[in-house]
C-alpha cells in the first residue's frame, strides 16, 4: 500500500492550470507548498526517473508505450517501479491497451512545473 499523494493542480476559470505553488521568485513558500513541490522534485531526483519522464514527455504524440521507453539501463521490473513512483507523484498518467501500458505527461503538469520555476519579468 502506498502513502504517496498526487500533486494538486488547480483549475481556475479562464486562467488554465495554476501550479500547486507560487513561482519561487514571487514569495517564500508555505510549509505545505514546499512539501507538495518537494514530492514532485523527489520523484524527479533519480536519474532513471528523470530519463523516463523525459522519454515520455518528448515522445512523438505526447505518450509512450512502456515498450518504447524501457531502455534506460535497468531491468524491466525496475523500470516499472520508477514509472509507478512517477505516477504516484502525479507526474505521469497511464492507460492499458491490450498487453501494453501507455504513459503520458499531462500538459497541466508541465505547465505547473514551468510556472513554479519561472524567472521574474524584467522591469
Amino acid at each position: 500500500m502506498s502513502n504517496a499523494e498526487v500533486l494538486p493542480l488547480l483549475e481556475t476559470a479562464g486562467q488554465g492550470v495554476v501550479p500547486c505553488c507560487p513561482p519561487l521568485t514571487e514569495r517564500a513558500m508555505t510549509a505545505e507548498e514546499a512539501e507538495t513541490a518537494a514530492r514532485m522534485f523527489k520523484a524527479l531526483g533519480d536519474p532513471v526517473r528523470l530519463r523516463l519522464f523525459s522519454a515520455v514527455a518528448s515522445h512523438e504524440g505526447g505518450e509512450a508505450c512502456v515498450c518504447d521507453i524501457s531502455d534506460v539501463g535497468v531491468s524491466q521490473p525496475t523500470v516499472s517501479h520508477h514509472l509507478k513512483k512517477l505516477k504516484e507523484a502525479g507526474l505521469l498518467t497511464s492507460e492499458r491497451r491490450g498487453t501494453w501500458v501507455y504513459y503520458r505527461v499531462e500538459p497541466s503538469v508541465l505547465a505547473a512545473m514551468g510556472r513554479l520555476l519561472v524567472a521574474p519579468a524584467a522591469v
